[in-house]
């Protein structure tokens, strides 16, 4: 018998914008995604899997590599089949579905990285809603890389904020900030420094903003720790992970703050 009905929420987003114009490729990062994914089935809870569309999300070639898979082929190939074919990774939802279908079935919450939930989850209002939800019932709520950027949405003007960090007025970006659910939280998230490669390698341009700064000026406690080392940081309900080598320890997290919740209720 399933212990409960976990949501994961990924991106549909493919571009992404860099300063001075255009865009550069992103997507979702399959280590980051599948990692945790199988570690809740394997606890024994029910996937249900959705992004803004209903469609799957793009996987970031960067992070199909064998490299992010601890270069155990391997479990690379484990990961490769499990997205492809996989129930739990084929029955995609929309967000407005899940809305629709009532969020007191689900137990725990979770977006995996890459840079794609800058994109859209960001500033989402129906990922808002759903995160306030969460939020307000104190459900366990996790987001690895450049995943914590998503817990925006959960601002009334997410929108907006975004908008403010683009045009790079960050006092109006704060101000839009204000009553963010997660202000005061301990949070981690993919590091500028960690970044810098993607920008100079793949992107071939800078982008906007960084995730630090963007969740401090919300209102986060930003920690980061030591570059692509894995990091976990938990305050209260929120769990997150700092980048791609974190996807083991955030499912581990997630899962054992499902058992604390088990145990309490």
């Amino acid at each position: 018998m399933s212990k409960g009905n976990v949501l994961v929420v990924g991106s549909n987003a493919t571009r992404i914008e860099i300063q001075g114009g255009g865009t550069g490729p992103t997507g979702q990062y399959l280590n980051e995604l599948v990692v945790p994914v199988m570690a809740l089935l394997a606890a024994g809870y029910d996937i249900t899997f959705a992004t803004p569309d209903g469609t799957k999300p793009f996987i970031d070639p960067v992070s199909d590599q064998t490299v992010h898979f601890d270069n155990d082929e391997a479990a690379h190939k484990r990961a490769q089949d499990f997205f492809a074919n996989d129930r739990a990774m084929n029955s995609v939802k929309t967000l407005r579905a899940v809305l629709d279908g009532g969020l007191d079935q689900y137990v725990a919450f979770f977006t995996p990285g890459g840079q794609a939930p800058v994109v859209d989850l960001m500033q989402d209002p129906e990922l808002g809603e759903i995160l306030r939800h969460f939020h307000a019932h104190k459900k366990p709520s996790a987001f690895l890389c450049h995943g914590p950027i998503a817990s925006i949405s959960a601002m009334q003007h997410a929108r907006e904020f975004r908008a403010a960090l683009i045009a790079g007025d960050t006092p109006k970006a704060a101000k839009l900030a204000q009553g963010w659910p997660y202000a005061g939280y301990r949070m981690t998230v993919y590091s500028s420094s960690e970044e810098k490669p993607i920008e100079d390698n793949i992107l071939h341009g800078k982008l906007y903003f960084h995730m630090p700064e963007a969740l401090t000026t919300a209102g986060g406690v930003v920690d980061v720790g030591p570059d692509f080392a894995p990091h976990v940081v938990e305050d209260r309900e929120l769990i997150t992970g700092q980048n791609p080598r974190s996807d083991h320890q955030i499912g581990k997290a997630l899962v054992a703050a499902l058992s604390r919740v088990s145990v309490d209720a």
